[in-house]
């Protein structure tokens, strides 16, 4: 058996990382496929890296995992789609997008969904096995224990505030919170932590580092479960990331989030931002009970297994339908791709 890890964007690292572990585990062979203008943020030592979509035409994977929306049809293998978030609120996130052998899902929320679409249009699997990204979420980090009380002493300070906005300019909170985010780390109690995501504004970044303090720090760490497991609230916008700090069954306020079905405190204007975390923190979390329900909805499993239960699904794919040598696109999927990455 042989593997292919489809890694179009440096987030997508973090979902397939745990995948790498797991098929290290079984001695299954597999190769990296990572574009050229991001192969420079990749260190994984002696790993088989590889910025040529061709090479891994002959490299003929049994199987292809892929966090992103898309993925040469022509290749060889079960084109396997694990996912980039959590976002259920957003409609691409359910667009069959037709290169795509078979969907692992996160839960029972996203499971339906995918499953009333695999009945329209017949030709993909549906498997929930939980989201690989959150494994090492679950799992205790004493090191990162200690971590955490150096750096609140440090700061002299009692709890970590995360701000991790999205980057879509109509979405993204960050110009909007800068401000107010400044405020927040004066407050002694506080250490604003702030995680950008890969594609934020430069211009926005370069803001907010000027205003870089001991008690106001960004973090360029490319995998952001570091800092979803340091902090004790989560402030953001209409962020996939939402959903992942929520899992933790820690509290999250947002600044206009567009969600349908909001679980969390969405504020309408940014001068309630500094109230809301005094009281979400010291006086009341009102949302904790809808937190465990999306928790059972989102993500249910707890126990870091999801990477185990993706290889095992598609092993067992393979098992019952073989491996496919090629898939059935329309002419303008075809199109797409073959502008992407050439005739393959």
């Amino acid at each position: 058996m042989k593997a292919t890890l489809f890694c179009n964007l440096p987030y997508a690292f973090s979902m397939l990382k745990p995948l790498a572990e797991e098929l290290e585990k079984r001695n299954i062979e597999y190769i990296w496929y990572i574009p050229k203008e991001i192969v420079s943020l990749f260190d994984e030592g002696d790993a088989n890296i590889t910025s040529d979509i061709k090479e891994i035409s002959v490299f003929k994977p049994d199987m292809i995992f892929v966090p992103g929306n898309e993925v040469p049809y022509s290749l060889t293998g079960v084109k396997v789609q694990i996912f980039h978030g959590l976002a259920g609120e957003k409609k691409d996130h359910f667009r069959i997008r037709e290169y795509f052998d078979l969907y692992l899902t996160q839960g029972p929320h996203f499971t339906d969904r995918f499953n009333s679409l695999q009945k329209k249009h017949q030709n993909f699997k549906v498997v929930e096995c939980g989201w690989p990204k959150l494994d090492n979420l679950f799992k205790k980090d004493l090191v990162l224990q200690e971590q955490k009380k150096i750096l609140l002493l440090k700061a002299k300070a009692s709890h970590i505030v995360l701000f991790a906005p999205t980057f879509s300019k109509s979405l993204t909170s960050a110009p909007i919170l800068k401000d107010e985010l400044k405020k927040l780390s004066d407050d002694p109690r506080y250490l604003v932590i702030i995680k950008f995501h890969d594609k934020m504004d430069k211009g926005v970044k370069s803001e907010y580092e000027k205003m870089v303090s001991a008690k106001l720090v960004i973090l360029d760490d490319d995998d952001i479960t570091r800092s979803l497991k340091l902090a004790d609230i989560m402030v953001s916008d209409t962020s996939s990331v939402v959903y992942e700090f929520q899992l933790l069954n820690k509290p999250v306020i947002t600044l206009n989030n567009c969600s349908n079905d909001i679980s969390w405190l969405d504020i309408k204007d940014k001068k309630l931002l500094i109230d809301s975390v005094n009281k979400t923190l010291f006086e009341e979390d009102t949302f904790k009970k809808m937190r465990e329900n999306i928790i059972a909805s989102y993500h249910p499993y707890k126990d870091g297994k999801s990477a185990y239960r993706m290889v095992e699904a598609t092993l067992e794919f393979i098992s019952k339908h073989g491996v496919p040598t090629k898939r059935k696109v329309s002419l303008f999927r075809k199109y797409k791709i073959i502008k992407k990455y050439g005739f393959i």
